[in-house]
């Protein structure tokens, strides 16, 4: 049942779709009144642009409205549709409904719509650290035995385990795929999850001989050098920091920071995952509405729409786990914090050729089952309060038959009344 709270905080803005036709001689006054050229957000008017904020929320949910004015009632009194004055039982209209609709049973579902960005994710930076070529220590700044970048990959290649991600003096520098970086010079007799990491990269790239553990043994440096001599490195069976680069999968170059000559040391480029996501600068006050794991619905600039799934949500203000800073990267007042959200999308090819685009992700925010369901330009406001709706009779006519509304979405109520049952006829606008 809807209860008078609901009824008085229902939405004051309305679908285009024309005003209920009433059963009478003369006009039929609606129950929703047309608001095309109401602003959306009360006061936007007035409100200096640069305070107008970016991001819009659209709650598909509440498209429609109903509008509970005096002039409505009075007007359905005039024609006489509801007769007696309590309203309390269904009444008798002297003609029927211009054109009608048919009462369906069906899940109503409502929903939020909010502003995406699809792309491939907050860059992270790649930086070159210390020497790992027996030198030790960092690079040497352009003297004898110093280190310089030698070649760099190109912007939007994408880069996989092994793969060079830079040269310092044409020794290759690789990717290694592992959640733990290369913090310190690993040897015989090291142990960890570091020595983990490395030992199954090197048997996921072909190298035998040694037991993929948490134990850095002699056999595990024997294939290091065999690497190490594979990367045009010394082959000294030990692996520094700086020997190779460690990310979760493959990654997709976003932007270049250092080119072939300069000195290595610092920032050398800066890459991302290589799928794309949609990231979203959600409203804190939506927030019920997303978990991880969740699903949303994305559409794309084309129309066409593909699932996604919730797979990070950072904190109001701050950024996913492990980016950092939002999905738009930059800082914002407590009056504007927003609550970054990451989407994964498992079928890229619906993608299509979209590498950065602006989207729409649509979040259910509530649902009702087995519901019965009418469009909601049927409905009919009467003169006591409350809503009814226009029933053709079998002789001619019609009776105006009080309904109690439920949730609301795409154009459509959950009514609920007696005599109200699936498949009958409501009058609605021709």
């Amino acid at each position: 049942m809807t209860t008078q709270d609901e009824t008085e905080h229902l939405p004051a803005v309305v679908e285009p779709g024309g005003a209920p036709a009433v059963p009478d001689d003369a006009e039929r006054t609606p129950a929703v009144a047309e608001e095309a050229d109401r602003p959306a957000v009360a006061g936007e008017a007035d409100r200096p642009p640069a305070d107008r904020r970016r991001r819009r929320t659209r709650r598909t949910a509440l498209l429609v409205a109903i509008a509970t004015a005096v002039a409505a009632a009075a007007g359905l009194a005039a024609t006489g549709a509801f007769g007696g004055d309590d309203g309390s039982a269904a009444q008798t209209a002297p003609d029927g409904p211009a054109a009608t609709a048919k009462v369906q049973r069906m899940t109503l579902t409502s929903t939020e719509t909010v502003d995406g960005t699809l792309g491939h994710g907050e860059p992270t930076a790649v930086t070159h650290g210390f020497a790992a070529s027996g030198q030790g220590g960092q690079s040497g700044g352009g003297q004898d035995g110093g280190e310089f970048v030698t070649w760099v990959p190109g912007e939007g290649d994408t880069l996989e385990r092994g793969d060079s991600v830079y040269r310092v003096n044409e020794r290759k520098v690789p990717l290694l795929y592992g959640s733990v970086p290369l913090y310190r010079t690993l040897r015989p007799g090291s142990e960890g999850a570091d020595v983990r990491m490395l030992e199954r990269n090197l048997a996921a790239l072909g190298y035998d001989g040694f037991k993929a553990d948490d134990d850095y043994t002699w056999s595990t440096a024997e294939a290091v050098r065999e690497w190490q001599d594979d990367l045009d490195a010394e082959e000294t069976g030990t692996v520094r920091p700086g020997d190779a680069v460690v990310a979760p999968g493959a990654r997709r170059v976003a932007e270049v920071k250092a080119s072939p000559g300069t000195v290595a040391g610092g920032e050398v480029l800066t890459w991302t995952g290589t799928e794309r996501i949609v990231s979203v600068d959600l409203d804190p006050q939506h927030e019920d509405l997303v978990e991880e794991g969740s699903k949303a619905t994305v559409r794309l600039p084309d129309g066409g729409t593909v699932e996604g799934e919730v797979t990070d949500i950072g904190t109001a203000g701050g950024g996913p786990a492990g980016s950092g800073t939002g999905a738009g990267g930059e800082d914002r007042g407590a009056d504007e914090a927003t609550l970054p959200v990451r989407l994964r999308i498992e079928d890229q090819k619906k993608l299509g050729r979209y590498q950065a685009a602006s989207v729409d992700v649509i979040l259910e925010a509530g649902s009702r089952r087995d519901v019965l369901a009418v469009p909601v330009n049927a409905l009919m406001a009467r003169p006591g309060g409350g809503y009814a709706l226009e029933v053709p009779k079998a002789g001619g006519g019609s009776e105006m038959v009080p309904v109690e509304l439920g949730m609301f979405a795409d154009g459509l109520v959950e009514v609920k009344g007696s005599g109200i049952e699936e498949g009958m006829d409501v009058g609605v606008p021709r």
